[in-house]
């Protein structure tokens, strides 16, 4: 009986160690997968900052989106939809809005959460033949379904 005690208590202490081990896999995998979205949308904003910007560019970014995306920038607007900013980044590439000014995204701290990702950013911009570091922005990435769900600028 006191054997039979033993094992059962060690069978049950490996299941309890083994669910540890899947959890804290399964919560890295997620920050990695959230840590690559946000990465590949900075990627490609900076690929639709240039000149050379094609309309594919702009709709592989918005692939990464949910259908109910919005974009939160109080200082220039407020809340626009995924319609809104679509309809915007369009725009600026007609109007020639996107001509290579930012050569660079420069990304400082980065905190991961649970569908939520916070960053401290720099754009890199050419003026006047001279590359400089802007300031420091901050965004906010909130995911729903493996997607960016809403952006919100704090800058």
């Amino acid at each position: 009986m006191k054997t039979q005690l033993k094992l059962w208590v060690s069978i049950l202490v490996m299941i309890a160690i083994t669910n540890l081990v899947i959890a804290q896999d399964a919560t890295k995998a997620h920050k990695d997968s959230l840590d690559m979205i946000v990465t590949k949308y900075f990627d490609l904003n900076l690929k639709i900052f240039q000149s050379t910007a094609t309309k594919d560019d702009i709709d592989k970014t918005f692939e990464l989106f949910t259908d109910d995306f919005t974009y939160v920038h109080p200082k220039y607007g407020g809340i626009y939809s995924r319609e809104e900013l679509y309809s915007g980044y369009i725009n600026n590439q007609k109007n020639e809005g996107y001509n290579g000014i930012v050569t660079d995204i420069k990304i400082g701290n980065k905190i991961i959460g649970l569908n939520a990702v916070v960053v401290e950013k720099r754009y890199v911009e050419k003026k006047d033949g001279v590359i400089k570091d802007g300031d420091p922005e901050m965004t906010l990435f909130e995911f729903k379904d493996g997607k960016i769900f809403r952006i919100f600028e704090y800058w």
